[in-house]
């Protein structure tokens, strides 16, 4: 059985990330969706519990998907799981750098441990959770960006009405 990690802040999870997930499960045998609980981005609007609700209720259609939250090394957290695979997503060529530059440093850590980038959609690659923010804060309309349970989350935090 092969087990992948895909690792992130999802704060909050959104569509972009749904479709890497989504092509990622139909490639291993099971996806473990990781927020993480610190890291050096700023300061997250959901706790991990919080955003790890939010992504089980995002896919509790897929068997094979499940969520735990990890702190520390990604390559440390993929074996304690009995992951072989580390999955990223890749929206913009200004993510390939520093996706790479992950990569080569986490086959430095783990070599045992292969990194999977897969392109989004280009429905989707436009999406980021920084954006999302953003826009739901203004009250913009983001039903089409992230999950309706998401949004309704993004939209009661920041004291808009659901569009």
């Amino acid at each position: 059985m092969i087990v992948a990690v895909y690792p992130g802040s999802f704060d909050p999870i959104t569509n972009g990330h749904i479709d890497v997930a989504s092509r990622a499960a139909q490639l291993f045998d099971q996806v473990v969706v990781a927020p993480v609980q610190t890291n050096s981005k700023s300061s997250k609007l959901f706790s991990v519990e919080e955003r790890s609700q939010m992504i089980e209720e995002a896919f509790a259609h897929l068997p094979n998907v499940r969520v735990q939250s990890f702190s520390g090394l990604t390559v440390q957290f993929a074996r304690e799981i009995g992951a072989r695979v580390i999955v990223r997503g890749l929206r913009l060529i200004s993510d390939f750098e520093w996706e790479l530059q992950l990569a080569q440093n986490n086959a430095c850590q783990a070599s045992d441990i292969e990194t999977c980038c897969l392109v989004t959609s280009y429905k989707v690659s436009f999406i980021s959770s920084s954006m999302v923010k953003d826009i739901a804060k203004n009250g913009g309309d983001i039903r089409q960006m992230v999950p309706a349970n998401v949004a309704e989350r993004l939209y009661k935090t920041f004291g808009r009405e659901m569009r």
